[in-house]
């Protein structure tokens, strides 16, 4: 279970203050699958970084009692200077998971070759989501955030993507943000919907989605 408890975060821009979390409170199932819904700029990718860990609230705590992936989509757990091989050498470390078994997961899933012993620093764009979504297979977490990564790569590389990511599933929860509402009915059984700083959870998936639509009328 993961337990938000009363978090708030604000940023201060132009002597503003802009709230995107309004004391937000909820536990987290990590046998469902939720899919959060919001206008751009709602907050739906801080959220998910608070989720995991890489950014810190203003107020109020999140506990984790299960391990928690990174934010798929989210490259800045990468050192720009490091190789993609040391980087995950690292990652598997700080995760608690043998380093040998996951380069080499992530050698042969990524298919980056010898780009793997090149600074990341170097990588385009779609080299970075390949080591990226290699990585966060390899480690087997309980509950995933994934952040608008669903197409990596040419499309025999999506399937292969789809497929190792639908097997993860069948044993652990997941947060997914998208704004394409199809690939949310694909993947969630649960819908959310960040609005103004505060947080709507529907059960009827369908539901959320219909208000999600007014939000944008």
């Amino acid at each position: 279970m993961i337990v938000v408890d009363r978090v708030s975060k604000y940023y201060r821009a132009n002597w503003q203050r802009k709230v995107v979390l309004d004391k937000v409170s909820i536990a987290f199932d990590t046998k469902r699958s939720y899919g959060l819904l919001g206008k751009n700029g709602a907050g739906k990718s801080t959220f998910l970084r608070l989720i995991a860990g890489t950014e810190a609230p203003n107020a109020g705590r999140i506990h984790r009692y299960v391990q928690t992936s990174w934010p798929l989509g989210f490259a800045g757990g990468f050192h720009p200077l490091m190789t993609g091989r040391e980087n995950i050498r690292f990652l598997a470390r700080a995760y608690g998971a043998d380093p040998r078994s996951v380069v080499e997961f992530v050698d042969d899933f990524s298919e980056l070759g010898r780009d793997l012993d090149v600074p990341v620093k170097t990588y385009s764009s779609g080299m970075m989501s390949r080591l990226a979504f290699a990585a966060s297979m390899a480690i087997e977490f309980e509950f995933y955030l994934v952040d608008e990564i669903t197409a990596v790569g040419d499309s025999r590389f999506q399937l292969r993507c789809r497929e190792a990511f639908a097997k993860r599933r069948e044993t652990s929860g997941m947060i997914m943000v998208s704004h394409s509402v199809g690939t949310i009915r694909d993947y969630c059984d649960t819908g959310m919907l960040l609005l103004k700083g505060k947080l709507h959870v529907y059960d009827d998936l369908s539901e959320a989605i219909e208000v999600y639509k007014k939000t944008l009328e």
